[in-house]
């Protein structure tokens, strides 16, 4: 079933991991979908011909979430690709270690410009473009709840921000039919966190299930949350994390 025919997505951070995933679901539930990538042109170009093999438009599209002139264009020119914008997830983000005593305030900068202030641009840009039914998901981190390492301070602290901006765009937008959600993954198996990484093990021992998740398992919770079945769902926090913070 193509629960979303006729729906127009854009992914940000959709050339690898997560948001890959995330669009190539989306297009097999019938969606046109954008992705935005910073550096991995050649990735981002295979991801969108691999929208086009599912019959759907793909349109990969270069832009910095650390620069607010890029978001701008880039949602103009997702628009234009696509003819409009029914659902956006705000995929994109950086991770930076480091104790609060020893972080460079650079990493602070860019955590603080990628994690926090891009997904609200992001919203800021696409809402004039979003009908009724539309869609704004986020997809945050299980770290926005409980800390477990030391060094993630700054990061943890970023995505807990998300909490907030989404219950707050939820009480925005609910008036227009428009719902907002966010997604809380724990440890999944990518490229920047990968299952035979050498903290993977002691992740594996403090999760309920004991591994380490995929990228299509986030990917699912995010089609469920852009279909009609989670019309009556906004402002939620769900977590998809193996139990991490069970």
């Amino acid at each position: 079933m193509n629960a979303l025919n006729g729906k127009r997505a854009l992914v940000t951070g959709g050339s690898r991991g997560i948001g890959a995933a995330i669009a190539l679901a989306l297009a097999d539930k019938g969606a046109d979908v954008a992705i935005t990538y910073e550096r991995s042109g050649d990735r981002a170009a295979a991801v969108a011909r691999s929208i086009e093999e599912k019959g759907r438009k793909g349109v990969a599209i270069q832009a910095d979430g650390a620069d607010p002139k890029a978001i701008e264009s880039s949602v103009r020119d997702a628009v234009g690709a696509l003819g409009g914008l029914d659902i956006l997830v705000n995929n994109a983000g950086i991770g930076r270690a480091g104790s609060v005593a020893d972080i460079s305030l650079e990493d602070i900068q860019a955590l603080l410009d990628v994690n926090v202030r891009a997904p609200l641009l992001y919203a800021k840009a696409v809402i004039p473009h979003l009908k009724e039914g539309g869609r704004i998901i986020t997809i945050g981190s299980s770290l926005a709840e409980r800390v477990p390492f030391p060094g993630m301070t700054a990061y943890a602290m970023t995505k807990s921000a998300l909490l907030a901006f989404t219950r707050g765009l939820s009480r925005e937008l609910g008036p227009r039919n428009i719902t907002a959600n966010l997604v809380l993954p724990g440890a999944i198996d990518t490229e920047m966190n990968p299952a035979d990484g050498p903290m993977a093990d002691v992740v594996r021992s403090m999760v309920a299930l004991g591994r380490y998740g995929q990228p299509e398992e986030i990917a699912a919770a995010v089609v469920f949350l852009a279909s009609p079945a989670a019309s009556l769902v906004t402002g939620a926090i769900i977590s998809v994390d193996a139990g991490a913070n069970a």
